[in-house]
């Protein structure tokens, strides 16, 4: 059975901890990540948001407890599941030297897929980027990478996108088009979940929000208000 083979619809966390010798990364979390929704993690740094979207990732192991994915664990679908998950992190894995349409290309290589240069030109068209498609990377703006990168990331069509800081050093007019892309890819039927700080970016695209502190993770309750005003409201719960 290959990747494109192997297909889940939720993500299943139960009593998950990470430690790194003395140090507690995460402890206890448990939650489930569904089809379709778009599930931001809240929390300042050190917080374990990383070490969870790792986990999730298959990159990491937890010292305790279990993820499944649609019902099976890992190990037992090893790169069958890794074929379903997208990840865009703080390095984006271009390469400055090739133009975008080279980048996609290249991925899509490695990815497996064989209709290699049509999914190329349609990645470009979602990242709006046709017009720079023969342009090398390295004269991208840092919101022209990001769109690519993100592109990049999903062009296996993923079930599971996992993002970290997606946002960071994004200008307003790239943070609305980053959003807007995320929205559609949760729409079509992906797992998103992303770690961010960026509260007004992610204002209106999160399903699911949930903060962490210290390792724990809570869902944020939904009170009507933003997403900043619920996260203050959050840590004041977890500190009381």
């Amino acid at each position: 059975m290959t990747s494109a083979d192997f297909d889940f619809d939720r993500v299943e966390v139960r009593d998950v901890s990470r430690h790194y010798g003395r140090r507690r990364a995460l402890a206890h979390v448990t939650m489930d990540l569904d089809a379709g929704q778009l599930v931001g993690l809240f929390g300042p740094n050190g917080a374990g948001k990383s070490t969870l979207l790792s986990i999730l990732s298959t990159l990491m192991q937890p010292t305790r407890g279990a993820v499944t994915y649609g019902g099976q664990p890992p190990r037992a679908l090893a790169e069958r599941l890794r074929g379903r998950i997208g990840v865009l992190g703080h390095d984006l894995f271009l390469y400055g030297d090739l133009t975008a349409r080279e980048n996609l290309e290249f991925f899509g290589r490695l990815y497996g897929l064989t209709e290699v240069a049509g999914t190329a030109r349609a990645a470009l068209a979602a990242a709006r980027l046709e017009d720079r498609a023969n342009d090398r990377v390295s004269s991208f703006s840092r919101g022209m990478r990001q769109r690519l990168a993100l592109e990049r990331a999903v062009l296996h069509r993923p079930r599971l996108v996992l993002l970290d800081e997606p946002f960071t050093g994004l200008d307003d007019a790239s943070s609305v088009a980053l959003a807007g892309r995320l929205t559609s890819i949760r729409a079509a039927g992906a797992i998103v979940v992303m770690a961010t700080h960026d509260f007004d970016s992610a204002e209106g695209i999160v399903t699911h929000a949930w903060h962490l502190s210290d390792g724990r993770a809570a869902p944020m309750r939904d009170s009507g208000g933003t997403l900043r005003e619920r996260y203050r409201a959050a840590t004041r719960e977890a500190r009381a």
